[in-house]
Parts: C-alpha cells; sequence; structure tokens
C-alpha cells in the first residue's frame, strides 16, 4: 500500500472520532472542522514518523490535541461566522436523548484537565496507559484526573437528577 493510500484510510477510518474530539475540547464545531484539517495536514507532512499502524488513532489524537492548543496560542480575534448570523443552524455531536445531552452539557463544563482525559477514555476508546502517552503524563496522573473528572461530573449532575426525580 503506497503512502498515498495509507492516509487515505486514516482518514476515512479516524475523521469522525478526531471532530468528536476537537469538538469535545473547542465546544465550537467550526473550529473543530479547522482543528481536525490542520490535524491532518501536519500528520500528512509527518508520515513518516508514523511506525505502527496500530498507534495511528492515539498519535493522531495526539496531532489534534496539539493543533487545538495552537489555536488558543494563536489568539485569533473573535470572528463571526455568517452562517450564524444567518440563522443556519451547525450539525449537531448529539443525540435526541435528553440525558444523554445533560451529560455532555456536563462535561463541557469541567476545566479541560479533567475533561480531556475523560473524553479521550469515553469517546476515543483509550486505555489509562493510552491516555497518559496521549496527553504526555504518567497513568497515576491520568487515573486521578479521571477520578475527579468523574466526581466533578456527579456533582454537576447530582441537582439535575434530584430535579428530574421530583417531577
Amino acid at each position: 500500500m503506497s503512502t498515498h493510500q495509507h492516509f487515505e484510510s486514516l482518514v476515512r477510518q479516524y475523521s469522525a472520532e478526531l471532530y468528536r474530539f476537537a469538538f469535545w475540547l473547542s465546544k465550537n464545531p467550526s473550529l473543530a472542522q479547522d482543528v481536525v484539517q490542520e490535524a491532518f495536514l501536519r500528520a500528512w507532512k509527518s508520515m513518516s514518523e508514523l511506525r505502527e499502524t496500530e498507534s495511528a488513532k492515539a498519535w493522531l489524537m495526539t496531532i489534534v490535541r496539539r493543533e487545538y492548543l495552537r489555536t488558543l496560542e494563536r489568539k485569533r480575534l473573535d470572528l463571526i461566522d455568517i452562517d450564524d448570523v444567518i440563522g443556519r443552524e451547525e450539525p449537531s455531536v448529539q443525540d435526541d436523548s435528553g440525558e444523554s445531552d445533560q451529560v455532555r452539557q456536563a462535561m463541557l463544563k469541567l476545566e479541560s484537565k479533567y475533561r480531556v482525559p475523560l473524553v479521550l477514555q469515553v469517546l476515543g476508546g483509550f486505555s489509562c496507559q493510552e491516555i497518559a502517552n496521549t496527553l504526555q503524563i504518567s497513568e497515576a496522573a491520568v487515573m486521578t484526573q479521571l477520578f475527579r473528572a468523574r466526581q466533578k461530573l456527579k456533582d454537576i449532575l447530582s441537582p439535575a437528577l434530584q430535579t428530574a426525580e421530583a417531577v
């Protein structure tokens, strides 16, 4: 398989997961698309660095995370999306369930330090070791952050659950 074909297969296989991850990081559909496109561009330029196909997902997730952080560092001016002005809705990354929307909204309230490992585990299906490698922190730190993320999520969701039970 040529490098070009290999790259195309990676794009097809992981683009949806990378978009979901970028969306969870940025909370902005347009920015998430831009981050994923930039990440794929960087990945294409660095294809020679990918030694094992099995690690492609973690490698791409790391590139997305770094590209997202780069966009934050650039401190771009706030731009108004013309589609928002016209009133066209962006495609939504959610299902029809009210509960999952509540969980998603609660996760978005978490600090990035806790949200990122949780999203990698829940959406990406990464193990603690893979998350540690991706974030370049220890496995113990990942487990602590995941524990605290779940505790904070529980605290955020508890009032909403009690309200729903009362109704």
